[in-house]
């Protein structure tokens, strides 16, 4: 052992990349998307090919392994193992070269597939295979998956736009694979043109392989049908042998065909050819049919597919139910009528609008006449983004199921023949009744392929047992129509074991021999398709685990304990979206493409801790994960399993602090409201402190805050002192319209003290507009303290501001909230801060808290608003949300308001966080991460638009922090509305 860590240790040295031992990464890398947990030796994050070769050179003088990792969204286990991780996803990121009129590109495996298809618009152009998580998925583990997707009824699978890959083998040589001549095939075998033996000895085996007639019988017999398209059972000898020279058909020998679909187990892939295609017709419809069972919905799949649709999608009622509970999916379920038991989403293109109506109303028409579906609404234009990113949801939407039994990874990615599927889904239904189990459905109808996910408790002896017999029952049953076990998501540890009955001893044996052939020393991906374990060991969940309860300060009853609201992250990667691709989940990833500063890592260090560790909570790892943070708020949204990370960090901190006590910093920034109520008796003298370079820098160095940035400044008076002051003259407003109602405003600890003039426009501005504005007696929102995870004062303050306001706030008379942190805490954090007895009271508070511009945005919609106030002025503004805005409420209220002036033109800006969440950002230790985030999408745009543009945004820290970034003043929404009013 001592020795392997000084071999480590040399390595780590001799490499320009990264290479880390530490408990933590490795625990972090040590799951997937799967059901699977291993611990590697170690991880390697590599910079060059050069690293890779040290690498290769390093595992077999060590007798070790090498697992290629990607974003890890692999759902058979393919990334995880006890050897060294590497994850290419940090440096091996390039697109390469594209050629536009051959219609290829040329680009690294770190690539993403919804990044490159935004590179490839340009040129009019993109890559075909779409999966569901298209939007991290990177082209490395594309092609080692083979994937496919939604439209693969048009655009097939990976494999069939794969032209060449750059590889290294296992002996560390480097070659390349591409389409062959047969003449150039013979001389491949004959060692010529060859990086050295090993390859030559990779051709000459094959070709013994698949010229024998024998070995041709058993692999056309046994191998899957071959009107299955997506077939990923073992290694693709049937598709090298349907090509030349073991073929009379035109098709030549290419080594990608095989390369394909082997999960990182033969060589380590460097450089990937891909083939383009035109970008698809603008002109489309998608026709949601609903339908009364899973099965009716795949026998009118057969129908759809006569239409030659793009897209053939299943969701059952399982999903559907799941979607009811997301935040972000509940705003897709638009289309949705009553409780379907299934949805068939069936997308049709063509060359005008005309022909797809006309293409879609025959379709509505055959299936009513088949007595086929009860409800058929027809979605068009960006509404059909909307449904598939809810039907892509579906994978970390079923971690919500409450509870230690969840829908679980285990042949869900059997694959038949599309005629077979109806009668297939019966059987398979009718083998989980036998053993009291019910399926959740989704997924690639078009293709043959359902997501199938069996309801199993895996932490119990009875649920291990029962995922491997259902996978061996279900095996027996793909094999009866001779289908694919592994259809897109490839063998892995999960399929593996089954493969040899899939394709028969002989077939496999040959499998055994390709292994052998291309790795012989077993280093890259070992116990992947070949010589796998049983598939019931090494899971995340070991039979028999307990699930600990905890005391908290939050209630976690809605997810049964603390510790499942963190099991409730099954790895699916959506936190490894960047800010080309969009949302606010998870800004410090975006800023470092870090795996450590995920959302998923996060879960996965806190899970391990409260199940394995007897400190649980008194634990640095905890920290250091959590630390870079934002609590944007953005994964309790944007995350299909709702991980609210920022509230588990804010629980973790508060329970750590109860063993080591809080530190003084901690406590001055919780205190935030406290420090500056004492300034504000004497505003100018704190005002000059503040701003005074010397005075201000020992006020930061105390507060452990950046030098470089600005203090938040007090006003004259607090925004409670000038309502009250000026209550009796109406707030200095003449002209008023007919009242129409009185309001309560929630005067939060920023607005009352340093944002107060954006208070006092809006008590003017809802005055002036026909409401009554009231400021009733409450406490500071409490923000600060669950950010710094002070929950027991935090507790305190929800307590006794539910009492305060819950027999005041109702639905005619509404609390409104200017910052956005502020007011939504009381539709978030409060819900689970407050004790039973006033549950059902802070829910009615919430039910009737807004934000100010969801007040305005609901009374224009009730047309109580008249648009005539406002001048008739062109101006355009552009809107930066707040992210607990965009997670907990919506922006579309907001550009509803500043839309009221008729020719004003509201932009929305594509960023996520700003960067600055609160006092994060004024920290010393987050400044360098905080400007980088802000760095990604809002400062540039902040920093092109022309003077009289107008930069629009609700939260106080996104003004402070775009001011800081680019010397450039945002304002307030209430104030661009208030502005807009005719003088």
């Amino acid at each position: 052992m001592q020795n392997i860590k000084t071999n480590l240790k040399e390595l780590s040295q001799a490499l320009e990349g990264q290479l880390f031992t530490d408990k933590m990464l490795r625990t972090i890398y040590a799951t997937d998307a799967s059901a699977y947990q291993e611990m590697p030796l170690a991880v390697a994050i590599p910079k060059t090919e050069n690293d890779l070769k040290k690498l290769i050179v390093f595992a077999k003088k060590n007798m070790t392994s090498l697992i290629p990792r990607a974003a890890g969204t692999s759902l058979a286990g393919q990334v995880v193992g006890n050897g060294i991780v590497v994850d290419i996803s940090r440096h091996f990121t390039k697109i390469l070269e594209i050629n536009a009129k051959e219609k290829w590109v040329k680009v690294q495996p770190g690539v993403v597939r919804d990044e490159l298809n935004y590179f490839l618009k340009k040129h009019g152009l993109f890559f075909g295979p779409e999966t569901s998580t298209a939007n991290r998925a990177m082209i490395g583990g594309m092609v080692g998956n083979n994937s496919c997707g939604t439209n693969s009824v048009v655009y097939g699978s990976t494999r069939e736009h794969l032209l060449s890959v750059k590889a290294i083998l296992s002996d560390g040589t480097t070659t390349e694979f591409s389409t062959l001549t047969n003449e150039d095939f013979k001389k491949k075998c004959n060692g010529e043109g060859t990086s050295g033996h090993l390859e030559s000895g990779i051709y000459k085996s094959s070709n013994a392989m698949l010229s024998d007639i024998e070995n041709q019988k058993e692999i056309k017999t046994h191998y899957p049908k071959t009107s299955i398209p997506r077939r990923n059972t073992g290694y693709a000898l049937d598709l090298l042998l349907e090509g030349q020279p073991f073929s009379d058909n035109d098709i030549p020998f290419n080594f990608c065909k095989l390369i394909a679909g082997s999960e990182g187990t033969l060589a380590f892939t460097t450089e990937i050819k891909l083939g383009l295609v035109p970008l698809p017709s603008k002109n489309k419809t998608l026709l949601c049919l609903h339908c009364d069972s899973i099965d009716e919905s795949l026998r009118a799949n057969l129908i759809a597919l006569q239409y030659s649709p793009t897209a053939c999608e299943l969701m059952d009622h399982y999903v559907l139910e799941c979607t009811k509970e997301n935040i972000e999916q509940r705003e897709n379920r638009f289309f949705v009528k009553g409780d379907p038991k299934a949805i068939l989403a069936i997308e049709l293109t063509g060359a005008s609008m005309e022909e797809v109506e006309k293409k879609t109303e025959a379709l509505i028409e055959e299936l009513e006449a088949n007595k086929m579906g009860y409800h058929f609404p027809v979605v068009k234009g960006e509404d059909i983004a909307k449904v598939w990113n809810l039907r892509k949801a579906g994978l970390g939407l079923l971690a919500n199921i409450p509870g230690d039994a969840k829908a679980v990874p285990v042949i869900e990615d059997t694959a038949v023949d599309v005629q077979d599927l109806p009668a297939y889904i019966r059987d398979f239904n009718k083998i989980l009744d036998k053993h009291g189990l019910y399926s959740v459905h989704y997924a690639h109808a078009g293709s043959g392929e359902l997501h199938l996910r069996p309801i199993i408790d895996l932490k119990t002896e009875r649920g291990n047992e029962l995922f491997r017999i259902i996978a061996k029952e279900i095996a027996k049953l793909v094999k009866k129509y001779e289908g694919s076990l592994s259809g897109e998501h490839g063998d892995g540890r999960l399929r593996g074991e089954f493969i040899e009955f899939m394709v028969g001893a002989k077939n496999y044996n040959l499998l055994k021999e390709v292994k052998k052939a291309w790795d012989p020393d077993g280093i890259f991906n070992p116990n992947k398709i070949v010589d796998t374990p049983p598939m019931n060991t090494q899971l995340r969940f070991a039979p028999g685990q307990k699930t600990t309860d905890f005391d908290t300060a939050f209630n976690f009853e809605d997810t049964h304990g603390i510790l499942r609201a963190t099991e409730k992250c099954n790895g699916s990667a959506d936190c490894r979206k960047t800010e080309i691709t969009g949302g606010t989940m998870c800004p410090s990833y975006m800023a470092t493409r870090n795996e450590k500063d995920t959302t998923r890592a996060r879960a996965n260090i806190l899970r391990d801790a409260l199940t394995n560790s007897d400190a649980a909570f008194d634990n640095q790892e905890i920290l250091e994960v959590m630390d870079l943070c934002l609590s944007c708020k953005g994964c309790k949204s944007e995350c299909p399993s709702n991980v609210d990370i920022a509230k588990l960090k804010a629980e973790s901190l508060h329970q750590y602090y109860k063993v080591h006590g809080v530190p003084f910093r901690t406590k001055m920034i919780g205190n935030f409201n406290r420090s500056y109520q004492l300034g504000a008796i004497v505003p100018g003298i704190f005002n000059f402190f503040a701003s005074n370079k010397l005075t201000s820098n020992l006020i930061k160095g105390t507060m452990g805050f950046a030098k470089e940035r600005s203090l938040p400044l007090l006003y004259k008076t607090t925004l409670r002192k000038w309502h009250a002051k000026n209550k009796r003259n109406n707030f200095g407003i003449a002209e008023t319209v007919e009242q129409k109602g009185k309001v309560y405003l929630f005067c939060d600890e920023f607005t009352n003290l340093t944002d107060t003039e954006v208070g006092i426009t809006t008590i003017k501005l809802l005055t002036r507009l026909g409401y009554e504005v009231m400021v009733p007696k409450h406490l500071e929102s409490g923000r600060t303290y669950i950010s710094k995870g002070l929950l027991k004062e935090a507790k305190k303050i929800a307590i006794e501001n539910v009492m305060l306001l819950k027999d005041l706030v109702s639905d005619n008379t509404p609390l409104l909230g200017i910052e956005p942190s502020a007011i939504l805490t009381l539709r978030d954090e409060y819900l689970t801060l407050v004790p039973k007895e006033l549950e059902d009271d802070a829910k009615r508070l919430a039910k009737n808290t807004l934000t100010v511009e969801e007040f305005i945005a609901a009374e224009i919609n009730q047309k109580r608003i008249d648009k005539s106030l406002f001048t008739e002025e062109k101006q355009i503004i552009k809107l930066h949300g707040h992210c607990h805005q965009k997670s907990l409420s919506s922006l579309v209220p907001t550009k509803k308001m500043l839309s009221l002036p008729e020719n004003y033109e509201v932009h929305i800006i594509r960023s996520g966080c700003c960067g600055m969440a609160g006092s994060f950002g004024f920290e010393k230790k987050h400044y360098e991460l905080s400007m980088q985030v802000g760095e990604l999408v809002l400062f540039p745009a902040v920093r092109k638009q022309p003077k009289e543009v107008i930069i629009a945004a609700p939260g106080t820290s996104c003004r402070h922090q775009i001011k800081d970034g680019t010397g450039k003043a945002a304002k307030h929404p209430i104030d661009i509305l208030w502005n807009s009013i005719k003088k």
